[in-house]
C-alpha cells in the first residue's frame, strides 16, 4: 500500500515543542492547507464550504525512525504507566499517522496555488505532510456520554500565564491570546519540574522564552527570530 501526499499543513510551529497536545485544544491557533499540484483543481473540494469542520489525516514527518512497541508511557500518566499503542494517540506508532478534528475558517479558491483552505484547532506542524481529508459529520462522528479511558480521571494542568506588561505592550492582543492558550497548556517535556530553567518555543517566527514555577507559567522574552542572529 501506497499512500500519496495530497497537501502540505502550513503552520506557525517550525518544530514539535509547544504544539497543543489534541486538536481543537487552542482554537484560535490558525494554519492552512496547501494542495500538491496534482490536487489543485476546485472539483476535488467542491462542496467543501458547506461544512464547518474536517478530519485531517496526516503523517508524522518529523519523528526519527524507530521500532514502536506494544506499548508506551502516556505523558498525561506522567510517564509512569504503560498502556497499549493502540490505547493511546502516541505519535510513535506501527504506522505514523495522525488524525486532526479542524474548523474551516475560509476557503480561498483564487490564490496562485489553487484553492487553499484556512482552518483553525490544528495541531500539525509546519509542513506536515496531508494524505487526506474528510468533512466532519455530526451525525455521525459526535458522540456524548462516552468513555474516554484514562482521559476521564486525569486532566491536563493549566498553568496561569503571566505575560508582563513590557512585553504584552510590543505585541497586538490576538497574538498574545493565542500564545497565552498554547502556553497554558504546559508545552514541558512531563519530566521536567526544574524551576529555574529557561524554556524556548519557536513560534510564527519569535522565540518565546519562559519558566514555570508550580502552576504559574512566566515569559520572560518574546523575540523576532531575526533579532536574536543579529545579536
Amino acid at each position: 500500500m501506497t499512500l500519496k501526499q495530497i497537501a502540505t499543513f502550513h503552520s506557525p510551529f517550525t518544530s514539535k515543542f509547544g504544539i497543543p497536545r489534541q486538536s481543537g485544544v487552542v482554537p484560535q491557533l490558525t494554519g492552512t492547507i496547501v494542495f500538491e499540484p496534482e490536487y489543485r483543481s476546485p472539483d476535488f473540494i467542491r462542496g467543501l464550504e458547506e461544512f464547518d469542520y474536517l478530519w485531517i489525516l496526516w503523517l508524522f514527518s518529523a519523528n526519527a525512525p524507530s521500532r514502536p512497541g506494544a506499548t508506551v508511557r502516556p505523558p498525561l500518566l506522567g510517564g509512569n504507566r504503560s498502556l497499549g499503542v493502540f490505547a493511546t494517540r502516541s505519535p510513535y506508532r506501527p504506522n505514523p499517522v495522525g488524525l486532526s478534528s479542524v474548523r474551516i475558517v475560509s476557503i480561498c479558491h483564487d490564490t496562485p496555488q489553487g484553492p487553499v483552505i484556512q482552518v483553525s484547532g490544528a495541531d500539525l506542524m509546519d509542513g506536515t505532510p496531508i494524505v487526506d481529508i474528510k468533512p466532519y459529520l455530526e451525525y455521525a462522528d459526535s458522540h456524548q456520554h462516552i468513555r474516554s479511558g484514562f482521559t476521564d480521571s486525569h486532566d491536563w494542568p493549566v498553568l496561569k500565564v503571566v505575560i508582563p506588561e513590557s512585553i504584552r505592550s510590543c505585541h497586538a492582543p490576538n497574538f498574545l491570546k493565542v500564545v497565552t492558550q498554547i502556553l497554558s497548556q504546559d508545552p514541558r517535556p512531563h519530566y521536567h519540574h526544574d524551576a529555574s530553567r529557561i524554556y524556548g518555543m519557536p513560534y510564527d517566527g519569535f522565540d518565546i522564552r519562559f519558566q514555570v514555577d508550580g502552576d504559574v507559567l512566566t515569559v520572560q522574552e518574546i523575540e523576532r527570530f531575526s533579532s536574536i542572529n543579529k545579536s
